[in-house]
């Protein structure tokens, strides 16, 4: 194989959750340039259809799987529907910053029960389906800086991401025997409509700038390279992983 081909996605089909905007979009769209055909899986059809307009734009196909992951059981129910997925992307994922004195019962079962939960079951879920399909998949977990680190006011999305880390390690163990490979994503701060608000104040805007040693706030065209990396031949070797996107955040 060329170096080309390695990181070629052409033959494959990608299945990515909250892929109707931001993260979730980037990394659908830049599967297809590679060479994939696309599921794409989020609450809301009309962003997925926009998504799904650009991926038809370049030559592939894209179906929309329109789904709360938080439902497990639905989306255990249409993930078993669907021809066989070699790549899934699990990027489905809230935040709500706040101090750990204000953290409610309600902020808890939201953060986790997306970012912990509802990631654990779909995970779980396309394990099956690759192992009942015999296909050497890649799974790739949406994680954060904040799974390595920790950071006033995010103590519960801290908590939440430290966990995806450590299914991933285990995921990587089990799974590895099936040839299934399992790693993370594991941004900065990036500007997307979720941190649009965030980057409104400028003293947390300076914050995060002092902590990035790159001087910069991540654009989601920062992450797909990893993606299609994880995704591809290029990375065959690669599983149980964190690929740090961090401009050095964690490095200090």
């Amino acid at each position: 194989m060329s170096v080309l081909d390695r990181f070629s996605l052409a033959g494959k089909r990608a299945l990515v959750t909250g892929a109707g905007r931001g993260i979730g979009r980037a990394i659908a769209i830049a599967f297809a340039e590679a060479g994939a055909d696309l599921v794409l899986c989020s609450r809301t059809e009309a962003d997925l259809e926009a998504v799904a307009a650009d991926i038809t734009a370049l030559g592939r196909k894209a179906e929309i799987m329109v789904c709360d992951v938080t439902d497990s059981a639905d989306f255990e129910a249409k993930a078993q529907d669907l021809p066989g997925i070699d790549i899934f992307c699990n990027n489905a994922g809230i935040n709500r910053p706040k101090p750990i004195f204000d953290v409610t019962p309600d902020d808890y079962d939201a953060v986790m029960g997306i970012n912990l939960r509802a990631a654990f079951f779909a995970a779980r879920t396309m394990s099956m389906h690759m192992r009942d399909r015999k296909i050497k998949g890649s799974i790739i977990n949406m994680s954060s800086q904040m799974g390595h680190t920790g950071a006033a006011n995010r103590t519960l999305y801290c908590a939440s991401k430290w966990g995806i880390e450590g299914l991933t390690k285990s995921l990587s163990i089990e799974l590895g025997k099936l040839g299934i490979r399992v790693n993370t994503i594991c941004p900065t701060f990036i500007e997307t409509p979720m941190t649009e608000p965030y980057f409104k104040d400028p003293n947390f805007k300076d914050y995060a700038l002092s902590k990035i040693q790159l001087g910069r706030i991540g654009q989601v065209d920062d992450l797909i390279g990893a993606a299609v990396y994880l995704a591809s031949e290029a990375s065959s070797l690669v599983t149980g992983s964190a690929v740090m996107i961090d401009g050095g955040w964690t490095a200090s």
